[in-house]
């Protein structure tokens, strides 16, 4: 079982590094209780991602904002090997645009809707996206591949990420984009008894 990555590197500028999320002596990291994986659930898999956060400016009511359209980011294990890319796609199974995570090895797949937002100070840095818990509504997955099975996923450890401040303010700024550097680590759960090829 891959042991959680602690954030440790700042990707822009400034930016305040948070605590890691704290183990418990089941393994479990320590996170906020309305993002806890269900009873029944056990990690499988972690990996720590490096990429940006993808917003365009849009129309929002009578005003306009930036709007997320999708990650993009690498996951890498505990030795700095790739092990799993993340980004926006069309789930086949609903046809609605979700979270993806696509194994390097084996290109298993795994789309997941987010059921609980942790923004908890004690936990989440400064000028950091929440952490989540998404829970998984699609998988393209075969006998031994390595996402199959996955049930949840949290993000948890964020280091930036978060919508410029600016930028968006007027009809001209509408369809600008920006992408946002941002660190995480992904956590991904089964269903206890499952067996899972792991990385």
């Amino acid at each position: 079982m891959k042991k959680i990555c602690p954030a440790a590197c700042a990707v822009a500028v400034t930016i305040a590094v948070q605590q890691p999320a704290q183990a418990h002596s089941d393994g479990l990291p320590d996170v906020p209780g309305n993002i806890q994986v269900p009873v029944g659930n056990k990690l499988f898999l972690s990996g720590h991602a490096i990429g940006s956060q993808n917003y365009i400016c849009l129309p929002s009511g009578t005003t306009f904002a930036w709007t997320l359209f999708g990650p993009q980011a690498t996951l890498f294990d505990d030795d700095d090997r790739q092990i799993i890319t993340h980004f926006a796609s069309i789930n086949p199974f609903d046809g609605a645009a979700r979270p993806t995570w696509q194994h390097s090895r084996d290109t298993s797949s795994v789309w997941a809707q987010a059921i609980g937002i942790a923004t908890d100070a004690a936990y989440v840095a400064p000028g950091a996206i929440p952490w989540l818990l998404l829970q998984s509504v699609g998988r393209q997955q075969w006998p031994g591949a390595a996402l199959s099975g996955t049930t949840y996923i949290q993000r948890l450890n964020t280091v930036g990420g978060v919508a410029p401040a600016t930028g968006c303010a007027g009809a001209a700024d509408v369809g600008k984009r920006a992408f946002v550097s941002y660190e995480a680590d992904y956590v991904f759960y089964k269903e206890r008894g499952e067996d899972v090829d792991e990385e």
